[in-house]
């Protein structure tokens, strides 16, 4: 689940006549066995948009390993860049996180965050 955009964004910067479409790329990065990206799907005009996916990254080198993540606003040209995050799979914990988004230049918004869920095997 995602939020905060309609507090760190002007209504029209995403769509000038509708409501962002946002959808997140996860990628895994790491040694090559490991190194894996998924897309969610496009959630079509809304400000808080709720994937409820769920993915799976088997690791064989987890201390190595770094997920981040990308959020966009679906276009038909270019999409737009919403936010992104880079976090170290071994300082992930199990359990629901609330995951704060930055923007191009690495600085964090004042609202924008992801909520995730993160479980280990």
């Amino acid at each position: 689940m995602g939020d905060g955009w309609h507090t760190d964004f002007d209504q029209t910067y995403f769509d000038k006549y509708s409501p962002p479409d946002f959808y997140t790329k996860l990628y895994m990065v790491g040694v090559p066995a490991d190194v894996r990206k998924e897309k969610t799907k496009v959630i079509n005009d809304v400000w808080t948009p709720i994937w409820n996916e769920e993915f799976t990254f088997p690791l064989t080198v987890p201390e190595l390993a770094l997920l981040k993540i990308v959020v966009r606003e679906h276009d038909t040209g270019k999409d737009d860049f919403a936010g992104q995050t880079c976090l170290p799979v071994s300082e992930l914990r199990t359990g629901i996180r609330v995951v704060r988004l930055r923007d191009k230049r690495g600085k964090k918004f004042k609202s924008v965050k992801l909520l995730m869920q993160f479980a280990f095997e």
